[in-house]
């Protein structure tokens, strides 16, 4: 677990960023499905509206789970994840652009957390260069 000032500056903004957006979401989940590329909307699987309120359930343990410091690693690498999603089914535009930071700091967080034996295993699969 880390101590530093700056890793809990980022994870407390990102939990409250995460929590925040799914609270926006699961209130007018039509709204921020209007966001989605039409090809987008025809790969789910469900759904718009419940599509939508899976992405702010998802989003709010997201942030839940950054905001009290619980597997972190795991929030993060989730986060990420998300993040990379919704930008290839949203597109980079005016909104998504700042997702682009989201994703880098939920990749650092991801990073920082990661617990040893992952780290001993990504760096024995990938020939030492890591």
């Amino acid at each position: 677990m880390q101590s530093n000032a700056a890793y809990h500056i980022l994870r407390i903004g990102l939990g409250i960023t995460f929590l925040w957006i799914g609270i926006l979401i699961f209130r007018s989940p039509e709204f921020w499905g209007g966001f989605l590329q039409p090809w987008a909307i025809d790969f789910l699987p469900v759904p718009l509206r419940e599509a939508m309120i899976g992405s702010a359930v998802l989003d709010a343990i997201i942030g839940l789970a950054l905001l009290v410091n619980v597997r972190v690693w795991i929030a993060a690498l989730l986060g990420s994840i998300h993040l990379t999603i919704i930008l290839i089914t949203c597109g980079v535009t005016e909104i998504t652009v700042r997702d682009i930071g989201l994703l880098g700091g939920t990749i650092a967080l991801f990073w920082t957390n990661l617990p040893d034996r992952f780290r001993i295993l990504i760096k024995k699969t990938s020939g030492g260069k890591v």
